[in-house]
C-alpha cells in the first residue's frame, strides 16, 4: 500500500510539472534577465588593459588586507559555493518532471538559471585573485573537493521539497551577499560593496521564482505541498556547501568553522534562518490554506508552531568566539 501511495505521488508530481511547464516562457521573462542586457563580471573588474589598472588593483588590495578577517573568509566560502555550480545544475537536471532531452520547458528554466548564478563566481573569484590576500591554491583545492563530494539535500529527486529547499536557499544567498556588500560598504570598499550587491539582487529574482513555483503547486495540490514543506523544515535546510573541507580534511570538516565565521560577523545567522522560515510561511499564506488531508493539517499545525520553538533554541545557543584559522588567507 505504501509503495502503491508512493508512485501514485509521483505520478501526480509529474503532471503538476508538466502543469506549470506550460508556464515556464513567462517564467523566464518574469524573473530571468536577457542574456545582452544582463551585467556580466568584467562590469565590475578592473580592465588589465587600462592606464588605470594599477590604481584600481592597488585600491582593490588596500581595502583587502584591511577587511575583519570573519568577514573575508565568509567571502571567500560564499565564492566557493557559488563556484559548485555544476552539483546543484545536475541535481536539478534529475528532478522528477524536468527532462534534460527537452529544449523547452524546465529544462531550459535550470539552463538559464545556471547560466545567470555562472556569472556569481566568476566575479568574486576574480576579485579574490586580485586582491592578493588569498591563498588560491588552497581555495581550489576546497572548490575542487566540494564538486567532487556533491551533497544530500535531503530532498531527494522530489520537484515539491526542491521547489522548497531552493526558496530557501536563494533567500539564505541574498542575504549573505547582501550583508557582505553592505559591511564592505561600511568600510568605504564601493567597489566590493557593487558587486556583492548584483549577484543579491539576482540572488532576490532566483528567490521570487522559486517561491512563484510553490505557490503555484499550493493552488493544485496543497496537501502534498505542504507535507513536503513540513518534512524539509523537520529535516532542516542544508546549506549547499555542508561538506566543505580544506586540505588535509574529511569532507564536511570546514563546515562549521565557516558557519561559526559567518555567524561572528552577523553575515548568516541562525536568527536569519528562523526569519526566512517567517517570510515563507507568510509569503505562502500557509495558515490559511484550506482542503487539505488531516495529515496535512497536522502538518500546517507544526510548521506554524515552528518559528517560536526555533527562537527558543536560538536564543540559547552561542557562537564560538574563536577564530579558525582557514588554509585560504594568506597569513
Amino acid at each position: 500500500k505504501k509503495l502503491n501511495s508512493k508512485m501514485y505521488q509521483k505520478l501526480v508530481r509529474k503532471e503538476v510539472m508538466g502543469l506549470l511547464e506550460k508556464e515556464v516562457g513567462s517564467f523566464l521573462d518574469k524573473f530571468l534577465t536577457p542574456i545582452e542586457k544582463i551585467w556580466q563580471p568584467s562590469d565590475y573588474l578592473p580592465d588589465p588593459s587600462s592606464d588605470e589598472f594599477k590604481h584600481d588593483l592597488e585600491e582593490i588590495q588596500t581595502f583587502a588586507r584591511e577587511m575583519p578577517y570573519d568577514l573575508f573568509v565568509t567571502l571567500i566560502g560564499d565564492c566557493i559555493t557559488e563556484e559548485a555550480l555544476p552539483s546543484y545544475e545536475s541535481w536539478l537536471m534529475g528532478v522528477d518532471g524536468i527532462n534534460q532531452e527537452e529544449r523547452l520547458g524546465w529544462s531550459n528554466w535550470v539552463r538559464a538559471w545556471t547560466a545567470e548564478e555562472n556569472r556569481h563566481g566568476d566575479l568574486l573569484n576574480k576579485y579574490l585573485y586580485l586582491c592578493g590576500r588569498v591563498n588560491m591554491r588552497e581555495v581550489e583545492i576546497t572548490t575542487q573537493y566540494l564538486i567532487n563530494d556533491g551533497f544530500d539535500l535531503g530532498t531527494s529527486m522530489d520537484p515539491y521539497r526542491n521547489f522548497i529547499y531552493t526558496s530557501f536557499q536563494e533567500t539564505a544567498t541574498n542575504i549573505s551577499h547582501r550583508r557582505v556588500g553592505t559591511l564592505a560598504k561600511q568600510s568605504g570598499n564601493g567597489k566590493l560593496a557593487k558587486m556583492c550587491g548584483v549577484i543579491a539582487a539576482d540572488e532576490a529574482r532566483h528567490a521570487k521564482a522559486y517561491k512563484h513555483f510553490v505557490a503555484k503547486i499550493l493552488e493544485v495540490d496543497p496537501s502534498e505541498m505542504i507535507l513536503a514543506f513540513e518534512d524539509m523544515m523537520r529535516k532542516k535546510i542544508v546549506m549547499p556547501a555542508h561538506l566543505m573541507r580544506q586540505s588535509g580534511q574529511k569532507a564536511g570538516e570546514l563546515w562549521g568553522h565557516f558557519s561559526d565565521a559567518a555567524q561572528r560577523c552577523m553575515v548568516y545567522t541562525g536568527q536569519d534562518y528562523i526569519n526566512i522560515m517567517k517570510d515563507l510561511l507568510d509569503e505562502w499564506k500557509i495558515e490559511h490554506v484550506k482542503g487539505l488531508t488531516e495529515k496535512a493539517e497536522k502538518a500546517q499545525e507544526y510548521l506554524m508552531k515552528l518559528p517560536a520553538r526555533l527562537q527558543k533554541i536560538t536564543d540559547r545557543v552561542s557562537t564560538p568566539d574563536l577564530q579558525f584559522q582557514f588554509s585560504w588567507v594568506k597569513s
